[in-house]
């Protein structure tokens, strides 16, 4: 990724880099950059998380996610593990970055509202690269690659993402490509952990609601595509990326590090088979038809 400011409508920021995933010690499970947050640009009055435009220290512009919005930290978490699983599997991602927020960047801010939720944001946030110019995704004026659809609506139902639908796609179309943001509502079985290795085997029924469905002709080569690229390694390099401030405490787990553990076990029974999510994902493809 190129650290630096790009003009305005430039394709030339962000770069899809698949991986494959060649980690061979945990020396080399992935990281993420961090970066300070400099300047609060403008609010995007959209979604739970309440995002906003912000530069950085970096120069770069972000779309910054509030850990002391919405769901709070749980929804940087669903952002961070579903957007890195993700762009492990090759999907067009904008980078993901960790953002250091000052509660002095409050002192500048007219808005009581934004002043609350930048002190109330203190700490260790999330944000994606900002992809200036981009539209949202019309299913009417772009057509999505029959193989791509078919890889988003797989991964949608593996990590249970029930915020993909016609209403709000959380798709963008940005230099001719489609990309995907904003998977603060994905994983919501760890807002009840109770029974949570259970659910991992459960269908999502919700897929039929999917946006892309329509134009996912490929589900069983996706089906291969993704549980190739998306090993038990994988998911533990990308669940390893949770910071540990962001884990609240639940009488379920001793410590940061067993409540990480889950994540990665709740992932990688899903992953096996039968996959219920991918075998639902293939029945409400067929309604369509």
């Amino acid at each position: 990724m190129e650290a630096g400011p790009q003009p305005k409508g430039s394709c030339r920021r962000v770069v899809v880099q698949p991986l494959h995933l060649k980690i061979v010690s945990r020396e080399s499970a992935l990281k993420l950059r961090t970066v300070t947050a400099t300047r609060y640009v403008t609010p995007l009055r959209e979604g739970g998380s309440l995002p906003a435009v912000i530069e950085a220290d970096d120069d770069g512009m972000y779309v910054l996610k509030f850990r002391g919005a919405g769901q709070g930290r749980k929804a940087l978490i669903a952002e961070l593990v579903a957007g890195e699983l993700a762009r492990a599997a090759g999907l067009p991602v904008p980078e993901i970055v960790f953002v250091e927020l000052d509660p002095e960047l409050a002192r500048t801010e007219p808005d009581p509202e934004i002043q609350d939720l930048i002190r109330a944001s203190a700490g260790l946030n999330l944000a994606l690269d900002y992809l200036p110019s981009a539209v949202t995704f019309d299913p009417l004026a772009f057509t999505p690659d029959a193989a791509l659809a078919s890889r988003l609506v797989w991964l949608d139902g593996f990590v249970s993402n029930v915020d993909r639908t016609a209403r709000n796609s959380n798709l963008m179309v940005w230099c001719e490509k489609l990309w995907l943001i904003d998977h603060g509502a994905a994983l919501y079985f760890h807002h009840q952990w109770n029974g949570y290795l259970e659910r991992a085997a459960s269908p999502f029924a919700l897929i039929k609601d999917h946006v892309l469905l329509p134009f996912a002709g490929e589900l069983a080569a996706a089906d291969a595509a993704m549980t190739a690229a998306l090993t038990p390694q994988v998911i533990a390099d990308v669940v390893a990326l949770i910071p540990d401030e962001w884990l609240e405490d639940d009488p379920l787990f001793a410590d940061p590090a067993a409540q990480r553990e889950a994540y990665r076990a709740y992932l990688c029974k899903r992953l096996q088979a039968p996959r219920a999510f991918f075998e639902e994902a293939v029945r409400a493809r067929a309604q369509h038809l």
